[in-house]
């Protein structure tokens, strides 16, 4: 028989959406893959009903039905601050995922190399692969997950094609302070690098942190290519509706990329979205209000159950450190985690280029009442680990 393609034995299957299927298989609470188990806004399911009834049902024009494009603009510009034209700068994704590598392939050719920051969202690395570049890791020390100028500096110095910015960050929780990414561009400017962003949390940053985005910065939105979605502001993991929004050039090529990748994003999800890209400030406000109790109330949980953690500064994720447990492997430690304590988290060490064993993520987009019953079971992971591993 041929021999399956090469590429493949360089990544394997997502630990993320592999703790799912374990989390469900031992009906754990699921506090490892990033989605929550409450609605989205009432407007927008409402809005969503009346286009299963009316339509559209066929394709929208490949990248983006009009009105879609038009409402993310006008919200995009404004928060921005930069002039976004709806038939020019964007692309419509069939989520951010598809956002990232359709991105990758429109700027990086085979033997290009991409700088990444360890740690990093596990997409990320398989991307780089799967368009034939060569990742560059540049180590994000914790708990503030800074990088070292220096070595960043050296990781430019080899010509790369692009670097990727989680910000706020997956797993992290990191939110780069405007004069890191200042650095950053600085040496962007210099080398000529791209610089792709994924910024889904952007509206989920906990004061006094303050996000800001990349192509808003001086001279940046010409080398920029900001890569986003909607499902983490509207809680619509499932709608995959993501975009690209960078240069006219750039868009060019990744419609051309995505045209043949998925033909185009769902017409009728698209249209019911329209609603809530048109929602007033007053919703991110209060979606801030909402994470930000989650947090507070995830965290105290952890302390209750005396596990250490790093607080996070945006996003929904927190990563707590196992070290106490002398674990050497953190993988088997989260399925037994699942199996026997009955809460599923992500071992750390899917997200770092560096042999990491001590941390797990957690992730608190859930209930109150699912976030109280997986503190309670939290309870007993201590005394169940130190039988077992100490």
């Amino acid at each position: 028989m041929a021999k399956i393609s090469e590429r493949t034995k360089f990544f394997t299957e997502s630990i993320i959406r592999r703790m799912t299927r374990i989390s469900n298989e031992h009906n754990a609470i699921n506090l490892s893959q990033g989605f929550p188990d409450f609605d989205p806004p009432s407007e927008l399911k409402k809005e969503l009903e009346k286009v299963a009834l009316n339509g559209p049902h066929q394709y929208a024009i490949t990248w983006g039905a009009p009105n879609f494009l038009e409402a993310l603009a006008k919200k995009q510009s404004r928060l921005m601050n930069i002039e976004i034209e709806p038939q020019k700068n964007i692309v419509v994704t069939c989520g951010s995922t598809e956002a990232m590598m359709a991105t990758l392939m429109s700027v990086v050719n085979a033997g290009d190399k991409v700088i990444i920051f360890s740690p990093f969202y596990e997409n990320y690395g398989a991307d780089t692969i799967l368009t034939g570049a060569i990742p560059i890791y540049v180590h994000l020390t914790p708990p503030y997950f800074t990088f070292n100028e220096k070595a960043l500096r050296k990781a430019f110095e080899q010509k790369p094609k692009a670097i990727i910015i989680c910000n706020p960050g997956n797993p992290t929780g990191k939110v780069f302070s405007k004069d890191e990414l200042l650095k950053i561009a600085g040496l962007a400017e210099e080398f000529d690098t791209w610089v792709i962003t994924d910024e889904v949390y952007e509206h989920i940053v906990y004061k006094p942190y303050k996000h800001t985005y990349f192509a808003s910065l001086p001279n940046m939105f010409k080398r920029t290519i900001s890569c986003s979605s909607l499902s983490k502001t509207y809680s619509i993991t499932g709608w995959r509706l993501g975009y690209v929004i960078a240069s006219e050039e750039v868009i060019n090529a990744v419609r051309k990329v995505h045209d043949f990748l998925t033909v185009g994003a769902a017409a009728p999800l698209q249209e019911a979205a329209v609603k809530a890209l048109g929602f007033e400030d007053s919703y991110y406000e209060e979606l801030l209000s909402h994470y930000t109790h989650k947090k507070e109330l995830f965290l105290k949980l952890l302390d209750e159950a005396n596990l250490k953690y790093i607080e996070p500064q945006g996003a929904y994720y927190v990563m707590v450190d196992i070290s106490e447990f002398n674990i050497k492997n953190d993988v088997e430690f989260c399925e037994w985690m699942a199996r026997e304590v009955g809460v599923a988290a992500v071992p750390g060490s899917t997200f770092f280029k560096e042999n990491i064993q001590n941390l797990v993520r957690f992730h608190f987009a859930k209930k109150d009442e699912t976030l109280l019953e997986a503190g309670k079971r939290l309870l007993k992971l201590r005394e169940l680990a130190y039988k077992r591993y100490v």
